[in-house]
Formats: C-alpha cells, sequence, structure tokens
C-alpha cells in the first residue's frame, strides 16, 4: 500500500471494551477483535498516515526501531485491507 490508509467507515461498526477494539464487517458480518499491537494500528489509522509513518507512530510508542516492525505493520494493514476494512 502507498498513500494514507484510511478506513472504510461506511463499512463496518466498532466499539471498544477494555483495551480491545470490537469491529464487525457490516457486509459479511464477520467480527474482529483487536488487542495489543494491532489495537494500537488501528488507531493509528487516521486516513493522512501512510503504512510507513503507522510503524514509525507505533515504534515510537513502543521503543523500537521502525524498520524492525515495518513488514508485521504492513502485513496486518494487508489483512485489514483484504478485510475490506481499510484501503490506500
Amino acid at each position: 500500500m502507498t498513500g494514507a490508509v484510511r478506513k472504510l467507515l461506511g463499512a463496518f461498526s466498532e466499539t471498544a471494551i477494555e483495551g480491545e477494539i470490537v469491529i464487525m464487517h457490516l457486509g459479511s458480518g464477520v467480527f474482529f477483535s483487536l488487542t495489543g499491537t494491532a489495537r494500537e494500528i488501528w488507531l493509528l489509522i487516521d486516513g493522512e498516515r501512510s503504512v510507513a509513518e503507522i510503524a514509525a507512530g507505533l515504534a515510537a510508542q513502543f521503543g523500537c526501531e521502525s524498520r524492525e516492525i515495518a513488514d508485521d505493520v504492513s502485513g496486518f494493514i494487508a489483512e485489514l485491507a483484504e478485510a475490506e476494512l481499510v484501503s490506500s
């Protein structure tokens, strides 16, 4: 993905419950439970940041280098795109 990653707002419903974000895809009815770093990545997706910027933000939160986590962040965002929750 290149460019800013944005949530497909009409495609899902989400709610936060005690450190977890639960997302339901409205078209398929599939539920997703985001905790830990998955939750933090989801919160960084604001329609303005690229995958690289999201990785940099996450790295800053956890005190590591963005190159160490870039592949994992990119892979997770690709999964969200495949599930039709985000696009770029």
